[in-house]
């Protein structure tokens, strides 16, 4: 049985330059965003509990499933670079000072890789970034990031990112998870399916770039759905 509870989410209030609360999720009227809008993110820090929840999802999933766990830290290789760089004067890995902070959004801080031990079962990797943000793997081929962009122009709103998160980890645990490839006009496609799971469904279809053909191709069969996960004996 899960014992998940959501972490707080911290939704502000988060205030624009004049000092006005923002309404993240419902900033832009029927004329959509400003074209100045793009691009900009005004305040990053909000996607930070993100991270909290995947930690509690990871967790929850540990407790419940049959997995095996492997986890990756680049902590305490950004630390080092850090200290060095203090040391020496020299710059960090962003021609900066170093610090996480200064990082590249997309530059990961560790990784977490859950893999059922039914292979039949889509193996689950989140990776937790500077942005700050998350990007989930499952399966062969299916990937997300969260914020998918993160500009001010899209509003996300982060209690939704978070309901979106969820409900995805639960898809892939119940076995409602699809993937397929295919060639078409010279393209090497790859798409998934997600659902019908707890009301919802989802499904998306891309080509993939010409470096990933040759793994695609080796990815798997070219049409499979996912087992659900197993449960641990003792759960």
């Amino acid at each position: 049985m899960s014992t998940y509870r959501r972490p707080v989410v911290v939704t502000g209030p988060f205030r624009d330059a004049g000092g006005a609360v923002i309404p993240y999720g419902d900033r832009w009227g029927p004329d959509g965003p400003p074209g100045d809008s793009y691009s900009v993110v005004t305040h990053p820090e909000r996607f930070r509990s993100l991270h909290a929840v995947a930690d509690a999802l990871v967790a929850d999933l540990v407790a419940r499933f049959d997995l095996e766990v492997s986890e990756v830290s680049a902590i305490s290789e950004i630390s080092a670079i850090s200290e060095i760089s203090a040391i020496s004067g020299a710059s960090g890995p962003t021609g900066d000072t170093g610090d996480t902070a200064e990082l590249r959004p997309d530059t990961v801080l560790r990784t977490t890789s859950l893999r059922p031990r039914d292979p039949a079962a889509a193996a689950l990797s989140v990776r937790w970034t500077a942005c700050p943000g998350l990007v989930v793997a499952a399966g062969s081929w299916w990937r997300s990031s969260l914020p998918g962009c993160g500009c001010d122009a899209c509003d996300d709103d982060v209690e939704q990112l978070a309901d979106g998160l969820e409900w995805t980890v639960g898809a892939i645990t119940a076995g409602a998870f699809r993937e397929w490839r295919g060639r078409r006009a010279d393209r090497v496609w790859h798409g998934h399916a997600l659902g019908p799971y707890a009301g919802g469904s989802s499904s998306g279809e891309s080509w993939a770039a010409t470096e990933d053909e040759q793994d695609i191709g080796a990815a798997g069969p070219s049409d499979r759905r996912w087992a659900p996960w197993p449960t641990r004996r003792d759960s």
